[in-house]
């Protein structure tokens, strides 16, 4: 059974590369970014959810022009070439499309693994010399980026607005920290509702009026527990 090789498609499905020596192993790595918010009065600052990055693929690739190279359609058979000509077809795949105005979507594709990305960076190093001092090998560390249609996630993605606020009546009685339990679970969290109703003095509360309790979509640094 022949070996299955790593293969780099545009968009389109055309095939643009096909990888000779499959890497022997990739990283998959996905983050979040969070925002670090400090609230007066609290021991340590609050995290708050600011935006999803894209998805990375890294490997390592193997060059050597003593084997047959695939570009696409056209296969390479001259042997102890300069692999610099393989390594460029390969970074060609960075270059603008006078079309796009923007280097080519690609899919990585080998075995299960489908991955639709820009080839984001590149760093050659040669490691083999012809005797008339000419690369003969070389290895490239590579790192793809996710690339997803953003217009078509949010067509595709149900965002409903969310209410950040609600509002408290204050009665009779009510503190600040008995009105943050309520909302939040923790009354040691009086002080964002104090903050976005301008209360100076938190322990006169307008008994009557509206107090504006912001909504918090973050949990405390150091804590499992999760508020809003």
């Amino acid at each position: 059974m022949a070996l299955e090789k790593a293969k780099i498609y545009d968009i389109n499905g055309k095939e643009l590369f096909t990888v000779l020596f499959n890497p022997e192993q990739y990283t998959l790595d996905r983050k979040n970014s969070f925002a670090q918010i400090t609230v007066h009065g609290l021991s340590s600052p609050l995290l708050q959810f600011s935006h999803g990055e894209l998805k990375t693929l890294q490997m390592e690739l193997f060059f050597d022009s003593r084997e047959k190279h695939t570009f696409g359609t056209v296969t390479r058979t001259q042997v102890n070439s300069d692999v610099r000509d393989v390594v460029d077809q390969f970074l060609n795949l960075m270059n603008i499309d006078s079309e796009l105005h923007a280097p080519p979507v690609l899919i990585f594709s080998w075995g299960s693994l489908k991955f639709q990305c820009v080839l984001a960076s590149a760093s050659q190093q040669y490691t083999m010399f012809h005797e008339r001092g000419y690369p003969l090998r070389a290895k490239l560390n590579v790192t793809f980026q996710e690339y997803t249609n953003r217009e078509l996630e949010a067509r595709q993605v149900n965002r409903h607005t969310p209410d950040y606020t609600k509002t408290h009546e204050v009665n009779e009685g009510d503190t600040l920290a008995g009105i943050a339990f309520v909302a939040y679970g923790d009354a040691g969290l009086w002080r964002p509702i104090a903050l976005r109703n301008g209360l100076d003095d938190p322990r006169r509360l307008p008994v009557g009026g509206k107090l504006v309790i912001p909504r918090l979509p973050f949990r405390a640094a150091g804590s499992d527990q999760i508020f809003g």
